[in-house]
């Protein structure tokens, strides 16, 4: 059975095999292995690390995700039977295709790019909530500010009123005493002295009084 691999890459390769006429109504085994040593694997079906299956319509597989610079033997069997020596090709890949490691670069950026795009919108929210909360808050206050501002007003004129009732009543009662100790019958004569028509009119004489005076002559 010829078969023959082709267009290896460091990723990839094709297969290819002649059409067997047991297989028109079953399907081919396409396993493969990677570091084959022939000296110490058999061609065991339980040994091939990967098996892939086609159909019989087809008569060509290209093997993907190989590691670059890699030795694998590749068999092609009918419906999952063992493969023998002259199923089997030995072939080794290439180092890594620069298109590959391009495509796995810009592949590499763009992951890094979606994800800092996604953290930069999540931080974006984070501080346009903050400032809606910080606004909504200050406005808030704005509106509660007016009655606030009255009512301290208020409180302080009250204040202010009571500490200087209290202040001028406290001068009052100092003049006071201090004019006690300098006079101490000021009061009584400042009183006399106001009403002094008091003192200077003349008693007038009752009726009662008139008549009982006899009349001489």
């Amino acid at each position: 059975m010829g078969i023959t691999v082709q267009n290896i890459t460091g990723n990839t390769a094709m297969v290819i095999w002649p059409k067997m006429a047991s297989c028109a109504d079953s399907f081919y085994s396409i396993m493969y292995h990677p570091n084959w040593n022939s000296m110490l694997s058999s061609y065991s079906r339980k040994n091939f690390q990967k098996e892939e299956r086609v159909p019989t319509s087809r008569s060509s597989f290209v093997v993907e995700n190989l590691t670059p610079l890699t030795t694998y033997i590749v068999c092609v069997t009918c419906q999952s039977a063992n493969p023998s020596s002259d199923q089997c090709r030995v072939f080794n890949t290439l180092e890594r295709d620069p298109a590959s490691a391009s495509n796995t670069k810009k592949e590499l950026a763009l992951g890094i790019w979606l994800t800092s795009s996604i953290l930069l919108l999540i931080i974006a929210a984070v501080l346009l909530y903050g400032c809606l909360h910080l606004v909504c808050r200050r406005r808030r206050e704005h509106l509660q500010a007016p009655n606030g501002t009255s009512k301290q007003d208020h409180g302080k004129v009250w204040t202010k009123t009571t500490v200087y009732a209290l202040e001028e009543l406290g001068r009052q009662s100092q003049l006071m005493q201090d004019t006690e100790e300098k006079h101490p019958g000021g009061i009584q004569l400042a009183t006399i002295i106001e009403n002094p028509s008091v003192c200077k009119e003349p008693a007038m004489p009752t009726s009662k009084s008139q008549e009982q005076v006899p009349m001489t002559g």
